[in-house]
Order: C-alpha cells, then structure tokens, then sequence
C-alpha cells in the first residue's frame, strides 16, 4: 500500500468516525447475523432492537454451520451474557440506586439491600460478571456475582447524592489498583501486536525507548488480579520480562526456579538463570 493510499484511507476513516458512522464488512454483517440466531440474543437486547437489527441484516446470508462444526468433549458451556446485565447497565447508566437481594459463599441470602450500583465487571480468571457497588448499610463495597443475585431493582437517588457514592467507589478502587512495567524483548518486537493483545484486558500504556529499540507496556491492574497477570506473563515466556513490579518479579523467579529443578538445576547455577529469565 503507497503512502498516498495510507493517508486516503485515514481521512475517510477520520471523517467517518467524526459523524459516527462506523463501517460495517460483509463478514462482519454475517457474523451478527450468526450471532443473533442464539437464544441468548434475546436477552441481550430489547424486542425492538432486535428487530430492526434482524430487519437491517436480512439481505445478508448467514453462514451455514450445521453440520460443518462438531464438538467433541466440550464441557459444559458458560454463557458470556447474563440476564441481569441489560438492567444494571440501564440503572447505572441512570445514575439510580438499586435495591438488591442475593447470596453469599456460605448460601445465605441478603435480601433488601440498597445500595449504589458502579459498574459491571467480566473476570477473565473466574468467567464471571460481577457487579461492583456501594452498600448503603453497613457501608461497604462489595463485588457480587450476578450468578448470585436473586432480584434487583432501581431507587431514585440525587445526581448529588449519586457523585459522592461513585467519588468513594473510584477512591476504594484506586487504593486496590496496581501497576506494572512489562518490557518488551527486543528480538521479538515484530511480535508486538500478539503481546499487546494478551494484555488486552487491561487499562495500558506503550512507549518505545529507540535508543535500544525497546517497547515497554505499562499495565494497571487489580490487586486480586494478580495471578492473572502472572499467567499472560508465563504465557508469552521469553518475549518478555518485568522491570518494574517486585511482587510479579518475586513471583516469576519462583517460577523459573521451580522449573529448573524439575531438570536438577539448582543452587548458585540457578539463581543465576534465574536472573536472567525475570
């Protein structure tokens, strides 16, 4: 591609996103299509909404996968979208309280509780949604499985009222939040795209030190997320290494040491390794 087709292409897509129109690929129009054939799509949306999207996607095939597709010892299967989801979205979106019941660990239901709905939140270590909010009495935080949530409904509350709920839950959140540095190796830098997308999941930053041509990913995380970070690091293996973090480093050299001596390396020799794999 020239550098003048670069350049045409960025300014129709500029001027497209300033109107907010968002171009739609035919594959992408037969995917939706696909998709709004499961069962769950009908909670996903509203009946109106469905139905003009069914009407704007009827001109488009849908591919045929009967039959093309078979799962072998699948297990059991774990819907992505939950039924409570459109209704919090709604009552967050608002503004408004919510008037909860729902269970705990131990199965014992909390029925009535009133509270300030923050936000919704995918786990991609648990596969879960969990609705993060401020209970009113006693007032806490809480992080609740929507699993777990037996009803829930909306109470009015003040735009005041409101803003300091959300000021107190952005300050609890940040006193949980964690940061790290994740450096790029730079023999694998052309691997960028595939690093950048194992962290895709997190609120990150990229800078580029061109005097050692070298990319550094800054990460921000929650500290119950943790293992999970630990798990993409283990993942892309030698692609990348931690600069800063102590815990996630800590963490990693206990990692590299435990697989060494499963191959009877231990001692000086492998701290040394050690140190060169964190």
């Amino acid at each position: 591609m020239s550098l003048f087709e670069k350049i045409f292409n960025y300014g129709i897509l500029s001027r497209l996103q300033e109107n907010g129109i968002v171009p739609v690929t035919t594959h992408e129009r037969s995917w939706l299509k696909t998709m709004l054939q499961h069962p769950t799509a009908a909670d996903a949306f509203t009946p109106d909404t469905l139905k003009k999207l069914r009407l704007l996607l009827s001109g488009s095939d849908a591919p045929q996968l009967s039959g093309m597709l078979q799962e072998k010892a699948g297990s059991m299967e774990k819907q992505v979208y939950h039924p409570f989801i459109r209704q919090l979205r709604s009552l967050i979106r608002s503004g408004q309280g919510i008037r909860i019941s729902y269970r705990i660990k131990d199965g014992s239901l909390h029925e009535e509780q009133r509270g300030y709905p923050y936000k919704l939140e995918y786990s991609m270590v648990k596969r879960e949604w969990y609705l993060l909010w401020y209970r009113f009495r006693p007032r806490s935080f809480m992080a609740t499985k929507l699993d777990n949530i037996i009803s829930v409904s909306g109470i009015p509350l003040e735009a005041e009222q409101a803003e300091t709920y959300a000021a107190t839950v952005r300050k609890l959140l940040d006193s949980r939040r964690r940061q790290a540095v994740i450096e790029v190796v730079p023999e694998f830098n052309n691997e960028l795209s595939r690093i950048l997308y194992a962290f895709s999941c997190f609120d990150k930053s990229v800078a580029y030190e061109e005097s050692s041509d070298t990319y550094q990913i800054r990460i921000s995380y929650l500290a119950d997320e943790s293992e999970y970070v630990l798990l993409k690091i283990r993942f892309l293996g030698k692609r990348v290494r931690v600069v800063q973090n102590t815990h996630l480093q800590t963490r990693m050299r206990e990692t590299a040491a435990k697989a060494l001596a499963r191959y009877g390396i231990t001692g000086p020799d492998a701290d040394a390794d050690t140190e060169q794999s964190v």
